[in-house]
């Protein structure tokens, strides 16, 4: 049987101290070496004779320090010329096929003593062994080689690695680990020295073991005191790269001094590193066991002798650096005094930063930096005596120019992507950029206060810097112009690291958010397999940051904060920032409906909002909104900043804009990709839409759908298009919940100091598909084969509390276990809970008869009044710079209104109805484009000096109380502009909202907003509105793209009382409109069909009478036939009557009277189009009863305008009167209208003799 040193080396006596153990107790050692001791004790002597046999032919190396006695050894090591080593072998020659004798020295010397010294003190256990070991490794004739090696890289890149590790909570690496890398990635060079010596048959040979197992020496302390040296092993080591290599020399040092040493563990050794420097020893010639080829020994690490009593700031100026000293020992039978001589050179080359040794660690540990670059230092002190003024000029630029480029690209290099993904570094953060070396890193510098000093080393200038801008914050702010916005980001983040402190108690919240975000999105994925709920699973951090920011507007008095967020995360903020109790998630999700959120047809779980409000723990409360939102991505932003615009608009304050937080949630690819985004932020700053600035948190998970970054977008990042409002953009690593909730502290600040909107780009990852149902890995498979094996950032953050020792795991295991209880409860509940039948009642969609319908409310207004409105907007004040022109035809309204004529045009009775509601106290928004002058310049709300900035609102000069009129030119959209009033008006129930298109067509621009919020907002969410939309309509010949509003569409979206749709014909009925919009109890959209030709049609006017006494009316009937009309008494006599809507009205009487048959076809307008006016249309027919033909026309295509909405209500109106409605207008078509002038009025003569005519 082998003798134990044969197998174990220098550690079989720690191996023979297991033994005894094992002999008294074997249940007191571990169950590997207690199979391993039964085994070779065999139950007899034979095991024990084998554990007290001698060293044999061991494979592994003894790592004693040398006596530095060389005649003992019989070995030496002579430096030669180059500063390297030449080696004089061993006197002692190899002692034949068995090496079980002792040196004859050491015999001779042990017979030559008969009696015992009484001075002495006999050697025993482990101490015994590893003298027995260092006599048995004199059998291997060993000779050493020497190099002196500078560690100012090493010292440099290592403290590099290492910050970027500790961050990571990652094992840290040693010198020993770079050293034996460096010799690692040498052996492929070398690999003689890896080789190791042995006898068969008495014949010598060479082995090459095919790997290498790397010897470390583990110092460890004894039972009794004593330190005890073992040399496991890592096996393979040079098929692994640096990251794999530093977790399993972590490993094996925890088994280690945790007593789990196994067997295999000490087996195979072929080259060992030791490094004694760490005790001060200077250099050290190790021992050498038979087996293996070479063993290393570093030396400590310190100045050379002649400049250790130089003081620091002279050696930096000079650029000395410290050093080390090398031995490699080898077995000088198999390895020559050259090839170690060439193996430390090459150890030293890898040191110094050559053949891209520390690029390749960095690659494998995934360090967002360049290695420092490898150099001889460049700058001369002194030059004849004096400083050398130009280059010390050019270094201070130089690293002016390196703070610049990190406060400006430091974000590329930050760790931001928990998936650690990114590729884009920046050349401009290295200091070979700037001709600067790792040489001048000691060296002061001048720096402008940065950290509160005017000059720091360079050193202490990139830490702060990297710690600042290349930690998990990435921050882009240089961009912004605003020099004050730019000092104050600056500050902040410098001043701090941009780092947070956080109390204990803030912790243990961060970890409770957590633990709800995560705990909760697994508590649905375990009970409800396979249903959609859009985890946000990947970026639980979200939860935690939206906590601590409710709290800190809470306690800095803000009111109420409204929240628009997708589908993503959207259940997991209901309950767990807004506060909806979990039973009633479970609740729908067990299919079950709540009585009291039935609301129209209703919508999905994860698109509905909510009220609620969050009181923090100083008693400070806070109203929180989270709106509805439709699976259109980002459509819900404008209506969120139209919201709060209008809370903010209803608060007599000051300090409104501080008082009413807007806040909105994005996915990555959603921001870059829809439009709506660019044109929310566009408005930010606009003086009719501007809110105060909003918080943006945009929720990266890297993907949109199946759609990676490289497909979705051309900019760097998500957040790019804020650049547009010169945003500062926070860029933070979602796996850092600390670190988001300081981004998030600071956003909210600088949002309430500038009044801008500041983006979050919170960087995560997508635990599971789109949905739940969707499997990812099937087109992005090596994404989530990193996802699967990504651990929670609840753990994450866990593992981080429980090391910084401020928490014990008892307690936060218990937070845990305590609102795992609570969704079991709640679980349980929502099992009990009643479920509500579904009825006919739910689902039934039957739209409303005119006759069940509310009375249209009384419009009328004190013609007084209204001479005062008149009197009132058409004065301006004595010092006013006004127009003359304008002045005049002021003057000339007032004449109108005072003297009763019917002249009356479409702008003023606008004014007047305006002017009505405001005395009323009523406020009224009017916006759209170039809707303050009006895009036919038929209102002119603001009245502008001719050689002065003067703007003068003349509504806003009414009475002392009255309400407040805000017209605005919107910026060059309709999605969000569209948005934002539907936002402000569901928000602000008793004012006039209104938004103008330029051209009716414009608004196809926002139907978005008009499918999923206007037409259907309260079917789905009872979110309601009194939007009024105004588009201009109506066929004179202006082509294609200036014709028509589109009015089938609105008509196509009519259902369930939803909205008006109406084609006004006469300034009274839109002067009694209006003022039924804000009167009538129903909150409903208007949309109205406005003009263009009609704003100055001659006929198209009204009298101040008829807007004091009348009221609207959905039908006008041909006055021709109304009581007290020219034609009144021959209704019998009508042969015809058409039906139309809109301008052709004006069209068609002047036909008509061009035939003289006023008094044989009526003509019959439809004012209100939806709600349908059956039973006024219905009176209308039974008038006519006697005409032979119903006719509709109209000025629109046949497959466009009312024709298909009303063909069929008007037949259920006729049947059975045997009469049929008949079509009069243009043929269905592709466009809406003719670019040609001809071709229009061409068609307009037909329509128009063909609904007169037939």
């Amino acid at each position: 049987m082998e003798p134990l040193e044969s197998v174990f080396g220098p550690n079989s006596a720690l191996v023979e101290e297991l033994f005894e153990q094992f002999k008294q107790n074997p249940e007191s050692v571990p169950a590997y070496w207690r199979n391993y001791f039964e085994e070779l004790d065999g139950g007899g002597s034979n095991g024990q004779h084998a554990l007290n046999g001698s060293a044999g032919d061991s494979a592994t190396a003894s790592v004693g320090e040398s006596s530095g006695d060389q005649g003992a050894s019989k070995s030496s090591a002579t430096t030669d010329s180059t500063g390297s080593v030449s080696e004089s072998a061993s006197e002692q020659k190899a002692s034949g096929p068995s090496n079980d004798k002792k040196p004859q020295a050491v015999a001779q010397t042990a017979s030559s003593k008969s009696e015992p010294n009484p001075n002495g003190t006999q050697i025993k256990g482990v101490a015994a062994k590893i003298a027995e070991n260092m006599d048995a490794s004199l059998s291997v004739p060993t000779a050493t080689s020497l190099r002196v090696i500078p560690v100012k890289m090493l010292a440099e890149d290592r403290d590099i690695i290492n910050r970027q590790l500790v961050r990571r909570m990652e094992p840290k690496a040693s010198f020993t680990h770079f050293i034996a890398w460096a010799a690692i990635r040498a052996l492929q060079t070398f690999p003689s020295l890896n080789h190791g010596y042995e006898v068969q048959d008495g014949k010598p040979y060479r082995i090459d073991p095919g790997q290498v197992n790397l010897g470390i020496a583990i110092d460890l302390p004894g039972k009794d005191g004593s330190r005890n040296l073992v040399v496991p092993n890592i096996k393979g080591v040079d098929r692994m790269n640096f990251k794999e290599f530093l977790y399993a020399y972590a490993d094996l040092i925890a088994k280690a001094r945790a007593g789990k040493l196994e067997i295999s563990d000490y087996q195979g050794t072929t080259i060992s590193v030791t490094n004694p420097g760490t005790l001060g020893t200077v250099s050290s010639v190790p021992r050498l066991m038979t087996g293996q080829g070479a063993i290393l020994a570093t030396g400590a690490i310190d100045y050379p002798a002649e400049f250790q009593s130089m003081s620091p700031e002279q050696l930096h100026q000079l650029g000395v650096s410290k050093v080390m000293t090398m031995t490699c020992t080898y077995d000088h039978r198999i390895i020559q005094g050259a090839e170690s001589g060439l193996f430390l050179q090459k150890i030293n080359s890898l040191l110094n930063g050559h053949e891209d040794f520390y690029d390749s660690i960095f690659a494998d540990l995934e360090i967002p930096y360049e290695p420092m670059p490898p150099g001889a230092d460049t700058f001369s002190a002194l030059t004849n005596g004096s400083v050398d003024e130009f280059e010390h000029d050019r270094r201070a630029i130089a690293v002016w120019r390196l703070i610049y480029m990190y406060r400006m690209r430091g974000h590329g290099h930050a760790e931001i992507d928990p998936l650690r993904q990114r590729k884009d570094r920046s050349p401009e953060l290295d200091l070979e950029y700037y001709g600067l070396t790792i040489w001048d890193l000691d060296r002061e510098f001048y720096c402008e206060g940065l950290a509160k000093k005017e000059k720091s080393p360079l050193r202490d200038i990139i830490r702060l810097l990297r710690d600042t801008y290349c930690g998990y914050i990435g921050a882009e702010y240089m961009h912004i112009l605003d020099l004050q916005e730019r000092r104050w980001l600056r500050e902040r983040m410098e001043s701090t690291a941009n780092q947070t402190e956080l109390s204990k108690d803030d912790k243990r919240e961060i970890l409770h958010k957590l633990n709800q975000a995560m705990a909760f999105e697994q508590f649905l994925h375990k009970k409800y397999i396979g249903h959609k709920r859009f985890s946000i699973e990947g970026a639980e951090t979200l939860i935690p940051m939206m906590h601590f920011l409710v709290e800190q507007a809470a306690g800095e008095d803000v009111e109420k904060a409204y929240i628009g967020m997708a589908h993503r995360g959207r259940l997991n903020m209901l309950v767990n920032v807004i506060h909806k109790p979990y039973d009633q998630i479970f609740s729908q999700f067990e299919g079950n409906i709540d009585p009291g959120t039935i609301q129209g047809s209703g919508d999905v779980k994860y698109h509905i909002g909510m009220k609620g409000s969050h009181t923090t723990a100083e008693g400070h409360t806070i109203e929180l909104e989270l709106l509805p939102n439709p699976s259109h991505l980002e459509a819900v932003n404008p209506v969120v900043a139209g919201a709060v615009r209008a809370h903010q608009d209803s608060m007599d304050s000051m300090d409104a804009k501080r008082k009413v937080l807007p806040i909105l949630l994005h996915g990555d690819a959603a921001f870059a990709g829809q439009g709506v985004v660019a044109e929310t932020l566009n408005m930010s700053l606009l003086k009719g839409y501007e809110v105060g600035g909003t918080i943006h948190v945009i929720i990266n998970n890297q993907i949109g759908f199946t759609t990676l970054p490289v497909d979705g977008r051309s900019t760097q990042y998500a957040s790019d298009l804020a650049k547009m409002i010169l945003a500062p953009i926070f860029h933070v690593n979602a796996d850092q919940p600390e670190d988001a909730i300081h981004v998030m502290k600071m956003a909210f600040d600088y949002r309430q100091k500038f009044g801008k909107d500041v983006i979050i780009d919170l960087v995560g990852y997508r635990k599971h598909g789109h949905n739940e149902g969707d499997e990812p890995a099937f087109t992005q498979p090596g994404m989530y084969k990193e996802i699967d094996t990504h651990p929670p950032v609840r753990d994450l953050y866990m593992k981080k509390l429980l090391a910084s020792g401020e928490f014990e795991k008892e307690e936060l295991d218990a937070l845990i276990e305590e609102f795992d209880s609570l969704l079991q409860s709640a679980f349980e509940e929502a099992k009990k809970a009643q479920n509500v039948e579904v009825t006919q009642d739910h689902f039934d969609r039957t739209e409303s008869a005119q006759a069940e319908r509310d009375a249209v409310p009384d419009t009328r207004v004190e013609k007084d009044r209204l001479l005062h409105i008149a009197l009132k907007m058409n004065t301006v004040p004595s010092d006013f710079d006004a127009n003359p022109k304008l002045l005049r035809q002021l003057a000339k309204r007032y004449e109108l209104a005072q003297s009763g004529e019917r002249k009356l045009d479409w702008g003023f009775a606008e004014a007047l109805a305006f002017g009505s509601l405001l005395m009323n106290g009523t406020p009224v928004r009017l916006a759209g484009q170039d809707a303050e002058r009006g895009t036919f310049a038929h209102r002119h709300a603001i009245l502008h000096g001719t050689d002065t900035d003067q703007q003068f609102i003349p509504l806003n000069h009414l009475a002392e109380e009255q309400g407040r009129f805000t017209p605005y030119n919107s910026f060059l959209s309709e999605f969000a502009a569209l948005g934002f009033e539907f936002g402000y008006s569901a928000n602000r129930d008793e004012s006039l909202v209104i938004w103008e298109a330029q051209f009716g067509d414009f608004a196809n621009g926002a139907q978005i907003v008009i499918d999923q919020f206007i037409s259907a907002s309260e079917a789905k969410w009872g979110q309601n509105s009194r939007v009024v939309m105004t588009l201009p309509h109506g066929y004179e010949g202006q082509g294609p793209e200036h014709s028509s509003a589109r009015l089938e569409r609105y008509l196509q979206l009519c259902a369930e009382d939803n909205m008006q749709v109406m084609n006004l014909t006469s300034p009274a009925q839109y002067f009694h409109a209006l003022r039924k919009q804000v009167l009538q109890s129903a909150a409903k959209p208007m949309i109205i069909m406005s003009p263009k030709s009609l704003l100055r049609h001659p006929l198209a006017v009204a009298s101040l009478d008829e807007l004091a006494d009348g009221s609207f009316h959905p039908v006008l009937a041909d006055p021709g036939f109304e009581k007290g009309g020219e034609h009144s008494a021959k209704i019998g006599s009508v042969e015809r009557v058409v039906f139309c809507t809109g301008k052709v009205y004006y069209d068609l009487v002047q036909a008509r009277q061009e035939m003289g048959a006023d008094d044989k076809i009526a003509i019959v307008r439809i004012e209100q189009l939806y709600p349908f006016p059956d039973q006024d249309v219905k009176a209308v027919l039974e008038q006519f009863s006697g005409a032979s033909s119903v006719v509709w026309c109209q000025e629109e295509p046949q497959n466009m305008g009312s024709w298909g909405f009303l063909a069929y209500r008007f037949g259920r109106l006729l049947d059975g009167s045997g009469r049929e409605l008949s079509y009069a207008g243009r043929d269905a078509a592709a466009s809406p209208a003719t670019g040609q002038l001809k071709i229009h009025l061409a068609e307009q003569k037909e329509l128009v003799e063909t609904a007169l005519k037939g």
